[in-house]
């Protein structure tokens, strides 16, 4: 429009003139042109001149040097994608097709136990996280819409009720700071997500859910899954049974990581401490070999950073193991994990524990410092 109104027409640049290899063109020394002094200042000897050519070439050739290495990262980075892309989406044909059809027979066999490993496709995760955490409270999605229901008419309750008396002014000030804890967490939870977000870390657990299933079924897999033995100890502080799992993780502590030591909070299931999707790939797996799985990462994320937590003191490794550096990756993170050996001498995690529970019951507590009073 503006050369047909001008009369003017943009010539386009032949193509041999134009510049090649965008991608490696640093571009941070385009502006950056060696000058000599302004006339009005003493001129430089040939040998500042000489020098400063050569600072200047210097510092030329090492910012192209680092520009073409962050290109080359890029273009790693989108090609790794690229291929993961594909992985997930041949994965997902075979999950769709061929596994949850078959779901009884295939969910056990060593192909879909490989395949899990990998992560689940975003696609299909949400149907089988459902199917591996099961549902046996029987909670049906009847039952659940009656829950809600009812939960609904509560709230309603509250909001409508006045407060004439001080028993009803205690009421009303109780609500108000169930509400602020409330608030309080779902700030805390998922930040970066402007979310959601009550027992503090229940909120982690279900923010995950409800990102990967439908309403109903993630408060069925909700309350299955805290139901389950090990969220059940910590959720509701049962020291004994915690002590149990404390001791038998300490057992594979030992075993893998000699020369590390520390007790961590698995309230969140890692929902807190991992990136989003590093800690769904987690979730796939803990739906496949259960509470194991959940110290199986504890102790892979402890070898992952052996080395930078023994130069750390208690308090500095705490804060650090809260919230993981964002680059961590699923490669590496899985690497350290397929290496921690879940077996000591001829026992595996299930024989350990139930040891475990049988040395508390005889009042045995020196096989493990976890234990001592």
């Amino acid at each position: 429009e503006y050369e047909a109104r001008t009369g003017r027409t943009c010539k386009v640049p032949p193509q041999s003139s134009r510049r090649k290899n965008f991608e490696f063109e640093p571009l941070s020394t385009t502006a950056l042109i060696l000058e000599d002094r302004p006339s009005n200042l003493p001129a430089k000897s040939v040998e500042e001149a000489l020098r400063h050519r050569q600072e200047y070439d210097e510092m030329v050739a090492e910012a192209k040097k680092r520009e073409i290495k962050e290109a080359h990262k890029r273009k790693r980075i989108m090609k790794e994608r690229f291929k993961q892309e594909e992985s997930i989406a041949s994965a997902m044909v075979i999950w769709i097709n061929e596994i949850l059809p078959n779901w009884e027979v295939m969910r056990s066999t060593r192909r879909v136990r490989e395949l899990w490993w990998q992560g689940l496709p975003p696609s299909v995760r949400g149907k089988v996280w459902s199917l591996a955490v099961g549902n046996e409270l029987n909670i049906t999605p009847e039952l659940y819409e009656i829950f809600l229901s009812r939960a609904r008419e509560r709230w309603k309750s509250f909001s409508e009720t006045s407060s004439d008396n001080d028993i009803e002014g205690i009421s009303v000030a109780d609500r108000e700071a169930s509400l602020e804890l409330i608030k309080l967490d779902i700030s805390r939870t998922f930040p970066s997500l402007y979310i959601f977000q009550k027992v503090q870390g229940m909120s982690f657990i279900a923010a995950v859910l409800i990102l990967n299933l439908e309403e109903a079924d993630a408060f069925i897999a909700f309350a299955n899954l805290l139901n389950k033995p090990c969220q059940l100890a910590f959720f509701r502080v049962d020291h004994s049974m915690m002590l149990k799992y404390f001791a038998t993780f300490e057992v594979f502590f030992e075993e893998n990581l000699s020369k590390l030591f520390l007790h961590f909070k698995i309230f969140t299931l890692y929902s807190k401490s991992l990136p989003l999707d590093l800690a769904c790939r987690v979730w796939d797996v803990f739906c496949r070999d259960g509470e194991e799985f959940l110290f199986r990462t504890g102790l892979g994320i402890l070898r992952l950073y052996e080395d930078i937590l023994l130069q750390m003191d208690f308090i500095h490794i705490a804060q650090f193991l809260t919230k993981l550096p964002e680059d961590i990756t699923s490669e590496k993170l899985f690497s350290c994990i397929a290496a921690i050996q879940m077996q000591n001498s001829t026992k595996k995690w299930t024989q350990v524990f139930a040891s475990v529970t049988k040395d508390i019951k005889e009042g045995d507590k020196n096989s493990s410092p976890a234990l001592k009073s």
